[in-house]
């Protein structure tokens, strides 16, 4: 019978720990664990951008994963950040037709999340709904560098309504709001869904009046990013009805855009936050349109697109957010561990009659 020492012992549950915290520490660097906190750059307060940025940082708490949410001006400044390394920035919103992979690389797209409609609201008591009847007017269209003024200049400027025919000022999301309220401006150009607090107090507001975008069929052709949508009659309030006619919108579509080094249980999770978030049926869309798995501008990542077709991988499906990264170190612990002993034990035998011979 074989009889250890205590300093054998000692030795031994010495050298067991000592390869257990290196094999540890090796998995540590191989399957790392992912960041406690994020980033995500929005827009300005008011935005959809915003509003959204806070659903998710409701959702991620839940998975104890901390989200600072960045104001910025828009969409050029959250492409600017995102591709800085030393933004501290993840995760950014972006609309269609601002910029594209050949542009941003080292990107990534989770999928288009929304259509994002341009409204333009406006105070006259006489109907707008050509774009040359808004020249000389004073309309409010975003700071200089977001991307709600990209898009206005652009597609205003179709119209013949740029800075030298109008006056376009820098308000935007709520201020915008009250600069219309006030009488600051006589037109709202705002890029944003339905559900954005600056779009629901203007469909809200009686002196508000919403231009039909009649020619939003010929921009589409114009500009291949852009889509036409619909807001039917009575589709915010049934009696009485508002709007009171079918309206026609000009709009693109939204994404969420992360860095290429993001840590795949956070782009995971980001998938299923943007799964539950905007899968449902909207005023503007059907129920698991959005998100989608193909985006035209960015390539996609490869995780989202999985969880989109196939749903969460076994370890997510029924572990906690803060214990699958445990359980993915400890099962390839388990299998590096059986790929080096099962060779030894097979080799044991020969080697013992090896060495009696």
């Amino acid at each position: 019978m074989l009889r250890f020492s205590r300093r054998q012992l000692f030795e031994g549950l010495a050298a067991i720990f000592c390869i257990l915290g290196i094999s540890w520490l090796a998995l540590d660097y191989f399957v790392p664990s992912p960041p406690s906190k994020i980033t995500i750059a929005t827009a300005f307060k008011g935005s959809t951008f915003d509003y959204f940025g806070q659903r998710y940082r409701e959702r991620l708490a839940r998975a104890g994963v901390k989200v600072e949410l960045r104001e910025t001006a828009g969409v050029l400044e959250n492409l600017r950040l995102l591709q800085d390394p030393k933004s501290g920035v993840h995760i950014a919103f972006a609309t269609g037709d601002v910029s594209d992979s050949s542009h941003a690389p080292g990107l990534l797209s989770l999928g288009p999340i929304f259509t994002d409609p341009f409204w333009i609201f406006y105070s006259s008591t006489e109907p707008i709904d050509r774009l040359p009847q808004l020249k000389g007017k004073r309309i409010a269209v975003g700071p200089i560098g977001s991307g709600a003024r990209y898009s206005a200049e652009k597609i205003l400027g179709k119209g013949g309504v740029n800075s030298e025919t109008a006056t376009l000022l820098p308000f935007a999301g709520i201020d915008a709001v009250g600069a219309l309220k006030d009488g600051r401006v006589d037109a709202v150009w705002i890029n944003g869904g339905p559900d954005s607090p600056a779009v629901q107090a203007l469909l809200a507001n009686p002196n508000a009046r919403l231009m039909d975008f009649q020619l939003a069929e010929a921009f589409t052709h114009i500009f291949p990013n852009l889509v036409r949508v619909v807001l039917p009659k009575g589709v915010i309030e049934i009696d009485p009805p508002n709007p009171p006619n079918d309206v026609t919108l000009l709009g693109t579509t939204s994404r969420v855009l992360i860095r290429n080094d993001l840590h795949p249980a956070i782009v995971q999770l980001l998938a299923q936050t943007l799964k539950e978030e905007h899968g449902g049926q909207g005023l503007l869309q059907r129920s698991g349109e959005f998100p989608m798995s193909s985006d035209p501008e960015y390539p996609m990542a490869q995780i989202a697109v999985d969880y989109y077709k196939n749903g969460p991988s076994l370890l997510p499906k029924y572990l906690p957010f803060w214990m699958t990264i445990y359980a993915q170190r400890t099962i390839a612990l388990l299998v590096a561990t059986l790929a080096i002993v099962l060779p030894v034990f097979s080799f044991a035998p020969k080697l013992y009659i090896w060495s009696i011979q």
